[in-house]
């Protein structure tokens, strides 16, 4: 089982390190690359120490930053007002072009997300960095996020969606910027200020959502949240938006939506993770078995089942969810 999952996770992975989504094949837009994703699939990689592969979607995602270093400078001189100005979400796996349509590209998540996770293998030993110019990128992407104001940024946060100030995009910034600050400069008050709006908006995740499966991130991978403020965001989640194939992201949500929410399959090795690092390994045991008994007949974790049913969509597998799978088993 873990075999195939590897398998399945490197098939997504394009000749320059990036990863798709999920199939290179699907029609559903889901063959392009995600920054946030891409970090999230590498985290799978990690678990099963396939650390050259790892080290060559850092590298390719740095590379997409270096392209579009221009647009890094203007945001930094001013404020982004419009979504293209922001560093975008989504670039083609090949030429590593932004994709060029309206979308929700107001991602400060994945900004921190990628100062996180390369501050992180650095402290490991696992060699991301290769000189000055991505040292120099690097320090411009504090000043973006001290440009774009990411403690009060309404972004669109990890779903893609409504414009929010959102609990999950400040505490990714908050813990790229702590972990980048051992390598690049970083002033102690741009962290203050995102840990002050997190006190000010936890367990909630925004104005609007009182419960999110985005807030897992901040127990793992991101781990700035107090042991209380964990269990409070655990006790939303399982109490609200835990079912029988997945975890639903929030109350209401459109996508994919045949007769009520559609259930995310990642939310079930993501909570086992959370667990095994509360060291609850009871509830990590009983969230192995039911991520288990949401593998599809192709050895598949997909994105999401329509609600109460055994049936997907195409996304299958998804990399993220295929990713969590591996930390679960193997992290």
């Amino acid at each position: 089982m873990i075999a195939k999952s590897i398998q399945l996770l490197k098939n997504l992975q394009y000749p320059s390190g990036l990863f798709a989504a999920s199939r290179m094949t699907v029609k559903t837009g889901y063959h392009r690359a995600w920054i946030r994703d891409n970090v999230y699939e590498a985290l799978g990689l990690e678990a099963v120490k396939s650390y050259t592969e790892v080290k060559k979607v850092f590298r390719a995602l740095l590379n997409i930053i270096l392209k579009h270093e221009y647009k890094i400078d203007e945001a930094i001189k001013k404020k982004p007002e419009l979504h293209h100005q922001y560093i975008h979400a989504r670039y083609d796996p090949v030429t590593m072009e932004e994709v060029w349509e309206e979308w929700g590209n107001k991602q400060n998540d994945s900004v921190g997300a990628l100062l996180f996770k390369i501050g992180d293998l650095q402290e490991k030993g696992i060699k991301i960095i290769r000189g000055k110019p991505d040292l120099k990128i690097l320090q411009k992407l504090v000043h973006y996020l001290k440009s774009v104001e990411y403690w009060r940024d309404e972004d669109n946060g990890m779903w893609e969606e409504n414009e929010e100030v959102h609990a999950s995009s400040v505490g990714a910034c908050v813990a790229g910027l702590k972990k980048i600050s051992k390598i690049v400069d970083v002033p102690p008050s741009l962290i203050k200020k995102g840990e002050q709006t997190l006190k000010e908006l936890l367990p909630r995740e925004s104005a609007s959502k009182e419960v999110d499966l985005a807030l897992l991130s901040l127990i793992y991978p991101y781990n700035v949240v107090t042991k209380e403020q964990a269990e409070a965001i655990l006790k939303n989640v399982e109490e609200k938006l835990l079912k029988e194939k997945g975890v639903i992201r929030y109350l209401g949500d459109n996508y994919y939506n045949k007769g009520g929410e559609a259930e995310w399959t990642m939310g079930l090795p993501w909570l086992a993770i959370v667990y095994r690092q509360l060291n609850k390994p009871d509830r990590y045991a009983e969230y192995m078995r039911k991520t288990i008994s949401a593998i599809n007949g192709n050895g598949e974790l997909p994105e999401l089942y329509f609600s109460n049913t055994s049936i997907h969509n195409a996304n299958s597998p998804l990399g993220w969810s295929q990713a969590l799978f591996l930390v679960m088993m193997k992290g």
